[in-house]
């Protein structure tokens, strides 16, 4: 109120009127005036609530300026802080009337905001609603960029178990992470070149023993000792399985194929017409699921091997198709004896037969389970044996429902 006075002061009594205008507010309102307050009524002056208030005032103005205030009947009010229940009283609503230098006067009408003015909570909360959105959101997407180079490392995990040869990663982004992609690249290096050498001296070694065995096999024709010359070609016809079964062993540790869709259906339907012309039975039931991303020559590879030795402990062989929601299951089952309980994990071990002739015709070369299980993994699924409750064996092949 004091610098408004010595505003108005400072200019033209007829630029007054534009600068009052210009200088109220929701609280105190602003207005020129000729007549003074009534003497009875600034009589109130000497209200004790407004003795400080008037000391201030002279503190600011001349101590002989003329200045009347008189109290507004109006209700006590109280602070906004009442809306959490703090009840702070404020002085008086008031009038005051200010005498200026050139004898004008100016009046001065101070209310309090009533609660419908008052900003209400709603708007606060409406507020902090939106900047509480707002720092969720950053603090999302920054959470979000800071764990995504570990669910992308996750994910790279996860396909080096499916194929060894899966593109490396990235190696970006802050100096841990990079540590991190570099090493994890590092190690899928160094796992591919030994299973390639592993492999490539299996296949090696297989692949050369073709050769003396051919050898002695033309040997073997010039012994006339007929016993004799049917035992050595006993030992060499195993020998021989033995080495092709290693080369298709090695085989399905490999990923070349590409992968393309595959109607698994109809991939089944040709191996039981291929069985029946053999003259082995095997039925086809269940559902028909959409084409499947899968390599073709391995998958059917692994139905083969699971199909022969169904065929080879059971009479009737039934293949059951249920596509899931999260995976395709192949279910391959026989009417044989079964297996032990505790030999349904081992029969995966590359040359662990059950059999425990030498007869390589009645118990194999032990790697038929353990190929078709490295290409159902290759694929991102798995295979288990269960024994089925009216007699036999199933195998279980589960894949995935997503391109791997």
């Amino acid at each position: 109120m004091a610098q408004i006075v010595q505003v108005l002061e400072s200019f033209a009594p007829s630029e007054r009127d534009k600068i009052v205008a210009i200088l109220n507010t929701r609280r105190l309102r602003v207005f020129l005036s000729k007549a003074t307050l009534p003497p009875a009524e600034c009589i109130q002056t000497n209200l004790s609530f407004f003795v400080p208030f008037l000391t201030r005032m002279h503190q600011h103005l001349e101590n002989n300026r003329a200045l009347c205030i008189t109290k507004l009947n109006v209700s006590p009010t109280y602070s906004f802080m009442v809306n959490i229940g703090l009840q702070t009283p404020l002085h008086p609503p008031f009038v005051a009337e200010v005498q200026l230098q050139d004898g004008s006067w100016v009046g001065f009408e101070h209310v309090h905001i009533s609660q419908e003015d008052i900003a209400t909570p709603w708007r606060l909360l409406i507020t902090l609603a939106v900047l509480l959105i707002t720092v969720l959101s950053l603090s999302l997407l920054a959470v979000r960029w800071l764990t995504r180079p570990l669910a992308i490392l996750a994910d790279a995990a996860e396909h080096l178990g499916r194929d060894i040869h899966h593109p490396p990663l990235h190696e970006n982004g802050p100096t841990e992470v990079r540590r991190a992609a570099h090493a994890f690249n590092t190690m899928q290096a160094r796992l591919t070149r030994y299973l390639e050498d592993r492999a490539r001296i299996l296949i090696a070694v297989s692949h050369d023993l073709k050769t003396p065995i051919t050898r002695l096999r033309l040997r073997v024709e010039q012994l006339d000792d007929h016993q004799l010359h049917d035992s050595i070609l006993k030992d060499l016809d195993e020998m021989q399985a033995m080495t092709a079964a290693t080369l298709d062993f090695m085989r399905g540790l490999e990923n070349t194929e590409p992968v393309q869709p595959l109607e698994v259906r109809a991939l089944l339907e040709s191996l039981q017409a291929d069985y029946e012309d053999m003259g082995l039975s095997v039925t086809i039931e269940g559902d028909i699921p959409p084409p499947y991303p899968a390599r073709p020559q391995s998958l059917k590879r692994c139905f083969i091997n699971l199909i022969d030795n169904a065929h080879k402990y059971g009479q009737r062989v039934t293949v059951s198709l249920k596509n899931q929601s999260e995976q395709l299951q192949i279910i391959i089952a026989d009417d044989g004896p079964g297996i032990p309980e505790a030999a349904l994990e081992t029969v995966f071990e590359p040359f662990y037969r059950l059999e425990t002739s030498r007869s390589r015709a009645t118990g194999g070369t032990g790697l038929g389970l353990s190929i078709a299980r490295n290409i159902a993994r290759a694929h991102g699924g798995d295979i288990i044996l269960r024994n089925r409750g009216c007699g036999g064996l199933e195998a279980i092949v589960s894949l995935p429902n997503t391109i791997f």
